[in-house]
């Protein structure tokens, strides 16, 4: 433990202003503003070359110790704190000895409410965007650099056929060196904290830090697509991993997406549209389909990639009914059709695919305001960072500015999901299969990972803006 994390655990009151000079103090003689406890640890134990299995940061600690009596003048303080933490790079989303970010640990203490935690969740938002634009940044290749900096030479070489004068120029003057002893303190510039990638639709939200693998199903689509599924009784899954692809437990909240796609059949006032066409992209079990056919549209597409559930498709009748469309593909490349022929518009869109990330829900941002009618409504499974709450805010607000910017204002409903999805599964120390509980049933027996650990839904309405 050093004095910076001292400082954060607050052992003297009252937490003046005293305490954010002294934390300005350390982070600009050096001291990282993620400094963990547990590199303190190594350090003053001459413990090297361990790479510490946790993050607990000096933010961490500020919520873990920040007292519950905190009078106003108190609270505004530790504000600061906080902003000085985040302008010195402080990460928002690293997690401690208990698997805790900053934020899931003033949840758990029951100060949610507080506007510190908005704070950490600003952070979040601000973060992801600032990373999203330097992943546009296209930086030089090493190799590509030196290879143009030595053919640049090799025609330097190359004597010119005509001789140009040029005018004398008087040589520029040369400033002095400043003195870097002298230099005023300079912050380090900020390590970027990226939000851990949302998988939405795969159901499995962050990424763990050391049991991610890139290529399993739930990560990869073209794996996924490879990969057999199995129908049962209350959920799709993968057949050898067990992962969760659809689950009965949903099937409220499809109903609340299904009664939106057809909020979009109402032109303007009382006034219905004639022709009522929706989409559902990802037909998983069947849930809002069969609640979609029980209102009778006038046309209803299904976009489905994957093999096995275009069979159960045809097994049970889909393609057979008259009002039905089937979709077979990727929906990148089938939207693109749709759009190409520029004759089929729609009421309502519903997004709910598997092992796709919030960058492919961008990517169909382009295709959702190209086929939305101008009175349609766009909806989706909202499972975006859904197994950490912290992080499920984070996505709320990501979805709401991204949707605006492509002009669709998005209402999000709450709603309470059921008690038997925030039960845990019973795992052995030696593997990851359920066991048998007697106090309590889960929806996740039998199933890989949860891939839901929010009390609440937000559910999603985007409507074109009005102006």
């Amino acid at each position: 433990m050093s004095d910076l994390h001292d400082l954060c655990k607050y052992a003297s009151r009252p937490i003046s202003q005293q305490y954010v000079e002294n934390l300005q103090f350390y982070l600009k003689n050096g001291i990282p503003s993620t400094y963990t406890v547990e590199e303190a640890y190594n350090f003053n134990n001459n413990i090297e070359d361990v790479e510490p299995e946790s993050t607990t940061t000096p933010l961490h600690l500020i919520c873990t110790h920040l007292p519950d009596d905190c009078t106003p003048d108190e609270l505004e303080v530790v504000q600061k704190m906080i902003e000085t933490l985040l302008e010195y790079g402080a990460g928002w989303c690293l997690i401690d000895v208990n698997n805790d970010t900053p934020g899931c640990i003033l949840i758990k203490r029951g100060l949610k409410t507080l506007p510190v935690y908005d704070q950490i969740v600003q952070a979040g938002v601000r973060a992801e965007l600032l990373l999203r634009r330097v992943e546009e940044i296209e930086f030089v290749d090493e190799e590509d650099y030196l290879n143009d900096v030595e053919q640049n030479e090799h025609n330097s070489e190359i004597p010119d056929l005509v001789e140009t004068l040029e005018p004398e120029q008087e040589a520029p003057d040369v400033q002095e060196t400043p003195d870097v002893q002298n230099a005023p303190d300079v912050k380090e510039a900020p390590e970027v904290q990226e939000v851990p990638e949302a998988v939405e639709s795969s159901k499995i939200g962050p990424k763990p830090d050391n049991s991610y693998d890139p290529l399993a199903p739930s990560n990869n689509q073209q794996t996924y697509l490879n990969t057999k599924l199995e129908y049962k009784d209350d959920a799709l899954i993968t057949k050898d991993r067990k992962d969760g692809v659809m689950m009965e437990w949903e099937s409220d909240l499809m109903q609340m997406g299904c009664d939106s796609l057809f909020k979009g059949a109402v032109v303007e006032g009382d006034e219905k549209d004639e022709e009522v066409v929706v989409l559902n992209i990802g037909f998983g079990m069947g849930i809002i389909d069969t609640m979609i056919q029980k209102k009778v549209p006038t046309k209803h597409y299904i976009c489905e990639a994957h093999p096995d559930v275009l069979a159960k498709l045809k097994q049970d009748g889909w393609y057979s009914k008259p009002n039905v469309v089937i979709l077979e593909g990727r929906w990148q490349e089938q939207l693109s059709n749709l759009l190409s022929q520029g004759n089929v518009f729609f009421n309502g869109i519903y997004y709910d695919t598997y092992s796709e990330h919030y960058s492919d829900m961008l990517e169909l941002f382009d295709f959702v305001v190209g086929l939305l009618k101008p009175h349609g409504v766009f909806s989706f499974f909202n499972g975006l960072g859904a197994d950490r709450q912290v992080v499920y805010e984070v996505y709320k607000e990501l979805v709401e500015i991204d949707l605006k910017n492509y002009g669709l204002d998005c209402k999000f409903v709450e709603y309470k999901v059921p008690e038997a999805t925030m039960q845990k599964k019973q795992v052995t120390s030696e593997s990851n299969e359920a066991q048998p509980q007697e106090h309590a049933d889960s929806v996740w027996d039998g199933i890989k990972r949860e891939y839901w650990s929010c009390p609440v839904y937000y559910h999603p309405e985007a409507k074109f803006m009005e102006y």
